[in-house]
């Protein structure tokens, strides 16, 4: 694929993106204010995922394998 492909490509993905948020219809300035608060609230999306996820499927495991390896329900049992 060539630059000028590429290119074109690229301008008809934002163009289809225009059209599908209805942004088209606004003007300048109103394009750049949807687009700051779009484009930052999916970096936040993003972030959170990155952070928080791995911790919450780790936990998840760990809570699930206790279940299924049947331990037993009091330390004391272990003693007897």
């Amino acid at each position: 694929m060539n630059f000028k492909n590429m290119w074109e490509y690229l301008a008809w993905l934002y163009y289809q993106y225009l059209l599908i948020t209805g942004i088209y219809v606004l003007e300048p300035w109103e394009k750049s204010i949807f687009n700051s608060v779009l484009f930052s609230a999916i970096a936040m999306v993003v972030y959170t995922s990155y952070v928080f996820v791995p911790i919450h499927v780790r936990l998840a495991l760990e809570f699930f394998s206790e279940i299924i390896d049947g331990q037993p329900e009091s330390a004391v049992a272990l003693m007897n």
